[in-house]
């Protein structure tokens, strides 16, 4: 019998995701292994739509709070974590099950992280040293020179900025392009969740509003005791909004409640484009197939 696939379900935030897996958990031999890159973070809780307490006692997430908001953390030990914990989940005899909304998490699951071209500290400081003189920069100039790899990395995400001008100035090749000469790992399964995005949007908007009668304004003001708002985890949509509002940088609640609505749907298109990306990628409409057929498929997939 051939090894189980290990199934890897992608889908924009506030999808119903998480709910489906837990669906799942009780129908298929499988532990859910979060691909959420918030979610990572001790003490963030609202902010990152984590399963509530109760639903983790039942339905067990790994690879979250992993780190503190303080603590860095990385793709590669993303990578090196998840699979550390297929190994561990195999040997029990289940199926390791990714669920998430991170677009390059599932890119290095799938195509692993390009390392061809050795780090030259030499130009990651001068790098450095331009961004700091002249910020977004380092942006501008990656525009220019590959578009493509620029529109994938977020302006906040130094690292990986450095790391494609690097790969460009020591190659004069283009880092997007040298990302396509990855092999795939055919262990895994790609699955993208679809919804109509009106769906989705209103999902948001309700979710929001449900974050907010949670606490997560009472969640943020508790995190900005210990951490600075300039740590990446900080700048994180919900925080980042949520900061700006008790440093009174919006006129009224109204009004950064609105912000964060569109600011999080603004995300969601952005994930969604993420996906086409994937011709491979099999695909399963929320809003018209139900549970028990993409149960069966599912099935199918791991078990092929």
């Amino acid at each position: 019998m051939n090894e189980p696939k290990i199934p890897v379900l992608y889908a924009p935030t506030a999808s119903g995701k998480t709910a489906i897996v837990m669906s799942l958990y009780d129908k298929l031999n499988i532990e859910i292994c979060s691909m959420d890159s918030m979610q990572i973070y001790k003490k963030m809780n609202i902010g990152t739509a984590k399963p509530l307490p109760e639903e983790l006692a039942h339905y067990p997430h790994h690879l979250i709070d992993i780190v503190y908001p303080d603590e860095s953390y990385d793709v590669n030990q993303y990578r090196q974590d998840a699979l550390n914990k297929i190994e561990t989940v195999k040997a029990r005899n289940r199926v390791p099950l990714f669920v998430g909304g991170t677009g390059l998490y599932m890119d290095i699951l799938r195509y692993g992280l390009f390392e061809g071209v050795t780090r030259d500290e030499k130009l990651r400081r001068e790098l450095e040293v331009k961004e700091s003189e002249t910020p977004g920069i380092l942006m501008d100039t990656l525009s220019r020179i590959d578009p493509v790899a620029a529109a994938k990395i977020h302006p906040n995400d130094l690292k990986r900025k450095i790391r494609a001008l690097e790969v460009y100035y020591k190659t004069g090749r283009k880092f997007s392009e040298m990302g396509r000469e990855r092999l795939p790992d055919e262990r895994f399964v790609l699955i993208y969740l679809s919804r109509e995005r009106s769906v989705i949007y209103d999902r948001i908007n309700r979710r929001v509003d449900q974050m907010i009668e949670m606490g997560l304004i009472e969640e943020t003001s508790e995190l900005m005791k210990g951490y600075t708002s300039d740590l990446q985890s900080m700048k994180a949509i919900g925080y980042r909004e949520t900061i700006d509002y008790l440093n009174g940088v919006y006129d009224s609640k109204a009004d950064y409640i609105d912000s964060l609505k569109k600011n999080t749907r603004h995300y969601a298109k952005r994930q969604i484009i993420w996906g086409r990306r994937y011709e491979e990628m099999e695909r399963f409409d929320l809003d018209s197939e139900d549970l028990d057929s993409f149960c069966e498929r599912l099935n199918r997939l791991i078990y092929i």
